[in-house]
């Protein structure tokens, strides 16, 4: 049997993995216009798919998609890493900041601190402001609550 094409489309499934460019820009809030990450412009990335390395509003745009393509898709922020929780901002004593900081550590508001959970897992937050007690942190997702615009080239899918 004789094949008129050798060429066999890999496509992104749930599991994969995915070498790729990407471009993510902000279109809505104070940095609407901001690029947040541009690949294009160095090395290509390798995401493993399922893994919670993106967002899953981000891998379901890379599911189904064929090794080669390229494409831009605009992504409401609700889709993509959900809408700003308030109940995310949150006061912090200073015990629990040295407590999760090498000795020494200076917080400045703007600094990310990372912070042990109950459970043994990792979450980040933002410092917002700096008390003699306590310091207001942000563990939101710093793109949570921002529509953004990606674009994406499929180079490798494994």
């Amino acid at each position: 049997m004789t094949s008129t094409s050798d060429a066999v489309n890999t496509f992104v499934r749930a599991d994969s993995y995915v070498t790729l460019h990407y471009r993510i820009e902000l279109t809505s809030g104070q940095a609407a216009g901001t690029v947040f990450v541009d690949t294009f412009l160095d090395r290509p990335a390798t995401l493993q798919m399922g893994v919670g390395q993106w967002a899953a509003g981000l891998e379901d745009l890379l599911v189904g998609r064929a090794e080669g393509e390229h494409f831009m898709v605009d992504l409401p922020a609700a889709r993509a890493y959900g809408e700003r929780n308030p109940d995310l901002v949150q006061r912090v004593s200073r015990e629990a900041m040295r407590d999760n900081a090498p000795p020494d550590t200076e917080f400045q508001p703007g600094d990310m601190v990372e912070f042990v959970a109950p459970n043994g897992g990792r979450y980040s937050g933002v410092l917002k402001e700096l008390g003699e007690t306590s310091g207001l942190f942000d563990f939101n997702h710093p793109l949570a609550g921002v529509d953004l615009q990606v674009e994406v080239r499929i180079l490798g899918v494994l």
